[in-house]
């Protein structure tokens, strides 16, 4: 069974996402908007078919990544999250909530070795596109 298929996000800690959504923005063009910025890519040989990658400051006081006391959190693309979730149970991987579902996908969150908090999304690319046309975001491409 694959398990992780790409990076889904980067999220870290920061002092000012507002401050620092817009640098990125003006020195390296990043496309942003409230949650940060997409990189929109292709899936490997079919062309036709969208992947996205969030890149999202967060403020230095964010609860979001506890239990971790990091400053980052990574987010994996991965397939059929609910047999991936039973394997890492099986394999004693500390599994902090329910898998929740959104039109956008379905997310679980698990602790790494080290205790990194680590998010892991079955993304449903379409509804996430949508989404980011309906919120008027556009992609860094």
């Amino acid at each position: 069974m694959k398990k992780v298929t790409g990076i889904g996000g980067i999220f870290f800690k920061c002092e000012d996402p507002n401050k620092m959504r817009a640098w990125y923005q003006t020195h390296l063009g990043l496309n942003t908007n409230d949650y940060g910025a997409v990189f929109e890519w292709r899936q490997g040989a079919d062309e036709t078919k969208k992947g996205f990658t969030q890149w999202s400051p967060f403020p230095e006081t964010t609860k979001y990544f506890e239990p971790s006391a990091r400053e980052f959190m990574i987010n994996y693309r991965v397939e059929n999250i609910e047999a991936l979730v039973e394997q890492l149970q099986q394999e004693g991987v500390t599994i902090l909530d329910k898998i929740e579902t959104y039109d956008y996908g379905k997310f679980v969150h698990i602790v790494d070795v080290e205790g990194n908090k680590i998010e892991l999304w079955e993304p449903n690319d379409i509804a996430y596109e949508k989404l980011g046309e309906q919120m008027g975001a556009k992609n860094t491409k």
